[in-house]
This record gives structure tokens, sequence and C-alpha cells, in this order.
């Protein structure tokens, strides 16, 4: 059994913020926790400490496209001009682009302070959409990447059939995403198999949307997340609004409450457009929404309601979707920054008993994504050392202390004052740099080569 010692002169516990914190890590778990203690000879000794955040919603392919769709088209550009340039670059990705693509973007997750990811992996098809030999050929590339990166993997293999609302043919750009019914069965079971080497990994479903799954569809794989999570985009778009209106007379996330048995094991991916009993529909399901700032923002979507959501009950994450640029802390920060920008207010999403919006925002990130993931993320004995240190001499934590440290990182700071990192009690990032970031960085620059040579 291995054995190693943290010590931490500040560690945010489940119960709040303790001092003099020495962990001591066994196979990976919280074997000892003791508060107020003094660090012993041998111990790694830190100054701040905090849980590692789980990334609810990726989509580790598209990192490759970063900074490539910033260029004004012939036509207004929108979230449907970006998918068509997503699907070409989709066209010219081998498996072995997959996994260089993913190892970078999982390796930068870790950078910026998220532990676990969320993995809505879609793309299962060769080129000309032949399922390979094994069907989860591609499932298998993410895998390794989590493995090589040390990342935590919650995988959601999605269900993708259709083009549109009422059972549309699907285009050719998604012949990569689709499956019928039996298929995706078989690609959940290999999708298990190929994940079952990597420690404390998890598998669910994910529908990819009210478009391109049936309600009735979405009902039969349902058995297939055997008791773990279930991820769906919904109501990301006004478009996707209105064509669910037309199509059925009901809003998405209205058709998905009244339709399907949406509880504490979903999370509604965007939900950015939603009705105050929409809202409070999600909050009374106990369902998690998956909140991606960024990207809403990148790709225009619009600002969920998140602190009326909150004021509700409601139970939400954060994700770095299309990975524009990976940043825990600037996740939570805009997501703040937008309730200030359509409210014309200030310190929007805290609660009575945490004044300070840094707490309040991580430990909404925390439980919410710990919930749509399937997995624990606090810091107790008997769980992972999944552990994030702060820079305690960066200026954005100067003479600061407690909450007033997540303040300072969030709006202030960013992923430079990340420090080191810890999954499963493995160092992974120690001075802001993943162990293996050059050699990942270069098989990462070698697969976006080929990739936009042939595109």
């Amino acid at each position: 059994m291995s054995r190693t010692a943290l010590w931490f002169r500040s560690l945010l516990l489940p119960d709040g913020w303790a001092d003099g914190v020495r962990l001591v890590i066994a196979d990976g778990r919280i074997d000892i926790l003791t508060k107020a203690t003094a660090a012993e000879a041998g111990d790694e000794t830190h100054e701040i400490g905090l849980p590692g955040l789980p990334n609810l919603h990726s989509h580790a392919f598209q990192r490759g496209m970063a900074g490539l769709t910033e260029r004004r088209g012939s036509t207004a550009d929108s979230f449907w001009t970006w998918r068509e340039a997503m699907y070409r670059f989709v066209d010219h990705m081998g498996p072995e682009e997959v996994e260089a693509i993913a190892a970078q973007a999982f390796l930068e997750m870790l950078e910026s302070g998220f532990t676990r990811v969320g993995e809505f992996h879609y793309v299962h098809h060769d080129p000309d959409g032949a399922p390979y030999a094994d069907i989860a050929e591609l499932t298998a590339r993410v895998a390794a990447a989590a493995g090589e990166t040390g990342i935590a993997l919650t995988l959601l293999p999605v269900f993708y059939r259709h083009a549109g609302f009422g059972g549309l043919p699907a285009s050719p750009g998604q012949r990569r995403f689709v499956n019928d019914i039996d298929r995706y069965g078989r690609l959940v079971e290999a999708s298990r198999k190929a994940v079952s080497s990597l420690p404390c990994a998890v598998v669910g479903i994910a529908p990819h949307s009210l478009r391109a799954a049936m309600p009735e569809e979405i009902a039969a794989i349902l058995p297939l997340a055997d008791g773990g999570p279930i991820h769906i985009h919904v109501a990301e778009q006004t478009k996707e609004v209105e064509d669910c209106l037309a199509w059925s007379g009901q809003r998405p996330v209205e058709l998905l409450l009244d339709r399907l048995p949406v509880d504490e094991r979903w999370c509604l991916v965007h939900a950015t457009h939603v009705t105050d009993a929409e809202s409070q529909g999600i909050a009374t399901r106990g369902a998690t929404v998956g909140l991606c700032p960024i990207t809403e923002a990148n790709l225009g979507d619009g600002l969920f309601p998140a602190q009326s959501f909150m004021a509700r009950g409601g139970r939400f994450g954060v994700g770095s979707d299309s990975n524009v640029l990976i940043d825990a802390a600037e996740e939570l920060r805009l997501l703040e920054y937008g309730q200030r920008l359509s409210l014309r207010t200030r310190n929007a999403l805290t609660r009575a008993s945490t004044p300070s919006v840094g707490r309040s925002l991580f430990d909404a990130a925390l439980a919410g994504g710990a919930q749509a993931l399937g997995a624990p993320s606090t810091l107790a004995v008997g769980q992972p050392a999944d552990l994030v240190s702060l820079k305690a001499d960066d200026t954005a934590l100067a003479h600061r202390q407690h909450d007033r440290w997540l303040d300072g990182w969030i709006f202030a700071g960013g992923r430079q004052t990340v420090d080191c990192v810890w999954r499963a009690g493995a160092k992974l990032v120690n001075g802001g740099r993943h162990f293996s970031r050059e050699a990942i960085g270069k098989r990462y620059r070698k697969a976006l080569h080929k990739v936009l040579q042939a595109s």
C-alpha cells in the first residue's frame, strides 16, 4: 500500500476552512485527516488547499478548433454556422488525432483546477460514417487520454439519431455520430469495458438533445444508464425553442419534464432559455443544470437565469464544453458577470449564509458537478484525494484569507494562480504545469497539423 502525507496551512473541507490540516493518503484515498496539527517530518507542505472541481461538460476534440472560427462569414454568424465549421473539422480526425487532442484538453483542465471531466462523447465512427471494427475505438482513445493525463473520467457516450425535431434524417455532416438504439446499446457496453482500467471511472448515457433523439427513443435507452448519470443538451438556442414549439407545441424543457422521468441523475446542459415555471420544475426534480459560460458566450447562446434558479434551490455545475478556453476560475467568473450584466447588479450569485461570491460559486459548482458526474468531490476520510493548491504568493491572493482567497482566485487570478493538483493522491501538476505537458503538447501540435492540412 502506497502512503503519502500532505499538510496544508488552510484547507477547505466540507464543514468549512480548517487550519493546520494533515492528510495521510493511502492508495489514492484519504486514510487519515487531522485538523489543527503541525506538519511532520517528510510531509509535503502547502499553504492553501481546495477540493478539485468537476468539469461536468466537455467535447474534448473541439479544443483543436479553438480560435479557428473567429472570422466573420458572408452571412450573419451564429451557433448554426459554427456547427457547420465543427462538422468540417470532425471529417479529418482519425483515432490518433482524437486521442492527442483529448489529452491536451484534459491536461489543461487539470492545470486550471478541474480533477474530473464529464466527456460528452459523440464522435463514434470513421470519416465515412461506418463503425470501427471495435465500436468503442474512439471511446477507448478518450479513455487512453484520461489515463495518460490522470484526470478522472465520467464517460457519457452520446445517442445521436436525427437532424432535427420530429425525427428528421441525419445530415451527411452528422454521419460519424449516428447510431440506432441497438447499436447504441452495444456502444455503451463496449464503453464500460474501455474505461474499466481507469480508477474511479463512471459511465452514464447522453441522449444528445431533443433535436437528435425522439422522446420515445430517450425513454428506450434510459435503462442503459444503470443508475448512472444522464446528460442532455436542451434549450441552448432560441431557434431550438422555436422549432420545438412548432413541432410539439411545447418548449424543450417543458417537454422534457412532461414526458421523461427527469430526476437527480439528470444534467440539463445549458437550459439557457427557460421560463420561470421550467426553472422551478428543474429545481423541484433535483436535476443539475450544466452551465458552460465561456462557450455560451463564444457561441452567442444567451444567459441562463442563474440568480432566480439559485433562489429556488436549483443545483448547477460548470463545464468547459467546446474548450475554446479552459479555465475553471474563468467559468465561475463569467457565470457571475453574466448575471451582473443581465440584472445590472453586483454580487448576484450568493446565499444569505455565504456573502462571498467566490465561495458561493465554488460550493455550488463542487456539489452540482459531483451530482451530475456521479462521483463525490469532498475531502473526507475514504474519499479520493483530489486536491488543488493555490499559490500563496500570487498577487491576486495577497493579504487575504479563507473565502477571500476564493474571491481573489476567481475574480483577480485565474489558472495562473493554481500551483499543484493531485488526482487520487498522485501529483499531476506542479508549479502550474502538468508533468507531461511537453510530450502531450508535441503530439497535439502534430495532430492539429494533420487535421488542418487536410481541411
